[in-house]
């Protein structure tokens, strides 16, 4: 059965698609049933820019233990960032060095 649970939110960001890379502007969200993993249900994230067309599409489908694990790493990762004073203003300001990038 469809569960029919779906959000979207708009996001900043950047994806990597199979024609390189895009700006990412929204992000759905739903747990229902997945394309490609075989479950019966999953949560899948879908990171796109409509205006671009279905090429600019990033497409996961995640296990509810994988789903949970992730979201305990990006808030433990963020945690960090801020206590360690790094995270990026809403004016995109920041205090690492120009240009450092992790690999």
């Amino acid at each position: 059965m469809c569960t029919m649970i779906a959000h979207q939110i708009e996001i900043e960001g950047s994806g990597k698609g199979t024609s390189g890379w895009f700006p990412v502007r929204q992000a759905n969200v739903s747990y229902d049933h997945p394309f490609h993993v075989a479950l019966d249900h999953a949560l899948n994230i879908d990171f796109v820019n409509e205006a671009q067309g279905v090429g600019a599409r990033v497409a996961v489908e995640l296990d509810v233990a994988s789903a949970r694990a992730l979201v305990a790493t990006i808030q433990a990762v963020l945690a960090q960032a801020e206590a360690g004073g790094h995270l990026e203003e809403a004016d995109g300001s920041a205090t690492c060095e120009a240009g450092a990038r992790p690999s």
